[in-house]
């Protein structure tokens, strides 16, 4: 009895601790982290540009972060205009599942699956709730434009306006500390 309290205190400690999850922040993709943004050079005025979010944080958000890093690229290439030649977010769902009862399982437990079950699956009860988990990733080409060329483009953005508008959000002023 005393092995299963072990695991039952360690299984909620992970929950607890996938509960409290933060949205990812607006910085570059490390090795081994999940989440952040990426870019790399196509040509010479031709970026593929990425922001990879975790479960906590919104679409709109990782569309966001997407947009202020292809301004940064373009003026740090030297532009001052680009458009988005493709671009897509896609959705990437996981399951997390409590249940009781599965055969050959003594306990209680949760375990992560990339099918959906409903209430009341299974015999005796089995799988008893599922929940979607669900982290986002944008993804675009963009095309660096000179002054000349933006003029006859209708989709051209400004990357300064783009900086400007967005950047509060990805980097938030710094809280002064206490004295």
């Amino acid at each position: 009895m005393a092995k299963f309290a072990k695991v039952s205190v360690a299984l909620g400690a992970i929950l607890l601790l996938a509960a409290c999850q933060t949205p990812a922040t607006y910085q570059p993709r490390t090795p081994g982290s999940n989440t952040g943004y990426t870019d790399e050079q196509l040509a010479h005025n031709r970026w593929r540009v990425t922001f990879t979010g975790n479960s906590a944080t919104r679409r709109e958000t990782v569309e966001s972060y997407l947009l202020l890093r292809a301004a940064e690229v373009s003026l740090k290439s030297g532009y001052r205009w680009f458009v988005f030649d493709t671009r897509d977010t896609e959705a990437q769902t996981t399951y997390q599942s409590d249940f009781v009862g599965w055969p050959g399982w003594r306990g209680r437990g949760w375990y992560w699956h990339s099918w959906p079950y409903g209430p009341g699956w299974g015999a005796g009860g089995g799988m008893e709730t599922s929940r979607p988990i669900t982290s986002y990733e944008a993804y675009a080409e963009i095309v660096l434009l000179t002054d000349d060329q933006a003029k006859n483009e209708p989709r051209a953005m400004n990357a300064q306006d783009v900086l400007d508008h967005i950047g509060p959000m990805a980097h938030p002023p710094s809280i002064p500390a206490h004295q």
